[in-house]
């Protein structure tokens, strides 16, 4: 038996007809598994939210399929496919109380008075809105409504939760505490749940397997902390991270005892040829130029590095970060320590090659990270 609970297969999702036609998703192919979580994440008009869409019915497939618990679905209508959906725009019942919203899918299931109650104050009490279970939609706060209308999700027994910008409303310590909490509930009842958001702090703190969309297409579908260490493409790699990644573009030169990348104004990184493996040397010596991209937090001040000249310096509560001007270039880094450093003081940064990751100039493909071919 599949262990998948979700396959999404090849599917397309074209709005209008002709020039004026907007192809939102473009040949989307995923599996999610049985008690995962799984966020989409992306910027606005990626193809996210159509996704999403697609996968409850309330968007036609333009091509493609998609199975659910071993069922074809995309050609049911929304009721037959036991998703639960958390709107964005909430979608409360206003002539019902937030109380009678959140327990509508388990009245028509046929559950007792006494079971229904329970459930429904269990929820109310997980999303911190016990105060406002017999008050109507009109009568409470965006954030509240958007709370009522996850509860609603939540309660309900089926095979999919689908949760679409759940917590965008909330004040963000309500929404750090609820992160916590939501993830707890939905693992330790073994749901399987998407999430659409553009927060990767969201997608980072609830997901277990992150789907980066640009343009309708899926960049790369994988762990938060892939993501993060071996982006495949120019795209994950600056999208995914913040503050974002440093990108240089360098010329490669190099020999059996070292390898340079120098920037466009001779600023050079230099490194001994034996920092790199021998494919990562033969791969970037292919090239006349490559793209060098380096976190933040990767980026060390130290007396033996290249100059640099400080344009800003400031305090986070629990962190500095410190833009530089490198050889005409912006560079930022970060320090967890308290740094005062002024405008225009001159400091030097060091890039361990072990934190270097290089992407082709003409495609944006990864090249290597680190040491260690893409």
């Amino acid at each position: 038996m599949s262990t998948n609970a979700l396959t999404i297969s090849e599917v397309d999702k074209i709005y209008g007809t002709g020039s004026g036609s907007v192809h939102a998703v473009r040949d989307l192919t995923m599996e999610v598994a049985k008690g995962e979580i799984v966020a989409l994440l992306g910027s606005s008009g990626c193809g996210k939210t159509s996704t999403l869409r697609m996968v409850a019915g309330f968007e036609d497939v333009s091509r493609g399929s998609i199975s659910l618990a071993g069922r074809r679905i995309e050609t049911l209508p929304p009721v037959r496919r036991n998703v639960a959906m958390a709107f964005e725009g909430y979608s409360l019942y206003p002539p019902l109380t937030v109380r009678d919203n959140i327990a509508f899918a388990l009245k028509v299931a046929r559950l007792s008075r006494s079971e229904v109650d329970g459930k429904v104050v269990g929820i109310a009490r997980l999303l911190e809105i016990e105060d406002i279970l017999d008050r109507y939609p009109g009568s409470i706060s965006g954030g509240q409504q958007q709370r009522a209308s996850l509860g609603r999700a939540l309660i309900r027994q089926a095979d999919l939760y689908l949760l679409d910008e759940p917590m965008g409303q909330l004040e963000p310590q309500l929404r750090a505490v609820l992160r916590g909490r939501i993830k707890h509930y939905i693992k330790e009842r073994g749901l399987t749940a998407i999430l659409v958001t553009h927060d990767q702090t969201e997608a980072n703190a609830l997901a277990d397997r992150i789907a980066v969309m640009e343009g309708g297409v899926l960049q790369q579908f994988d762990t938060p902390a892939m993501l993060k260490e071996r982006p495949v493409n120019l795209f994950t790699g600056t999208f995914v991270g913040e503050p974002p990644m440093n990108v240089f573009e360098a010329h490669v030169k190099g020999d059996d005892r070292q390898l340079s990348l120098t920037l466009a104004d001779g600023f050079s990184l230099n490194y001994a040829a034996d920092a790199f493996s021998h494919d990562v040397r033969e791969e970037l010596l292919k090239r006349e130029k490559v793209v060098i991209g380096v976190r933040p937090y990767a980026v060390r001040r130290s007396a033996e590095g290249v100059p640099a000249t400080v344009s800003t310096s400031q305090w986070l509560g629990d962190q500095t970060h410190i833009a530089a001007d490198f050889g005409g270039h912006l560079l930022v880094l970060v320090e967890h320590d308290r740094t005062r450093l002024a405008a225009g003081e001159a400091i030097n940064i060091s890039i361990d090659p072990h934190n270097l990751h290089i992407f082709d100039l003409a495609g944006g493909t990864a090249i290597s990270h680190g040491m260690e071919l893409a």
